[in-house]
């Protein structure tokens, strides 16, 4: 599924990742272990469209994605999550996951305006998905609560959950 093929990274004379080399296979869970320093920071931003690397390649479904940008990736279901949440805080934990799938009619003034009834019909799929998620999380007990309010492990967790509503079958960094 994914496939990092003599990937290196150099910032100016320190070269952070060195001819790294692995693989993913689908429906996988896989770790990356190493001390401070070793270049997995580095790693991701390749993989995930952050920076370009110097050398080798990432392929994702036999598909060649070395340098494609973030916004790109994010289409096919690659994204990297960050160490400290990223969460709305002043939004409830429904409403950080309903913000998610891009493309909602609502989001278009001509179909807010002229199609109220498919604007809902597309917001009540949304919510049903984002209470599915919520659900599979085991964070159904903390939906209307603001997201500032959760708890570092809850805020991850609310992370994983907007990157299952953008697709269901993303790769998580």
């Amino acid at each position: 599924m994914l496939t990092v093929d003599s990937i290196s990274k150099s910032f100016g004379g320190l070269t952070a990742v060195n001819s790294c080399s692995f693989t993913i296979e689908s429906q996988s869970i896989t770790g990356l272990i190493g001390p401070n320093g070793a270049g997995k920071t580095t790693i991701f931003n390749v993989i995930a469209g952050a920076m370009n690397p110097d050398g080798g390649r990432v392929q994702f479904q036999g598909t060649n994605i070395t340098g494609q940008p973030a916004h790109t990736l994010f289409h096919l279901g690659i994204m990297r999550t960050f160490q400290i949440p990223q969460e709305f805080f002043a939004m409830t934990v429904l409403e950080n996951l309903m913000v998610v799938p891009a493309k909602q009619s609502g989001e278009n003034l001509f179909y807010a305006l002229l199609s109220p009834g498919n604007v809902a019909a597309r917001e009540k799929e949304v919510r049903e998905r984002a209470i599915d998620v919520l659900d599979f999380l085991r964070l159904t007990h903390v939906v209307d609560e603001l997201a500032g309010n959760l708890s570092g492990g809850q805020k991850k967790l609310l992370e994983l959950g907007r990157a299952m509503m953008a697709d269901p079958d993303i790769v998580l960094l």
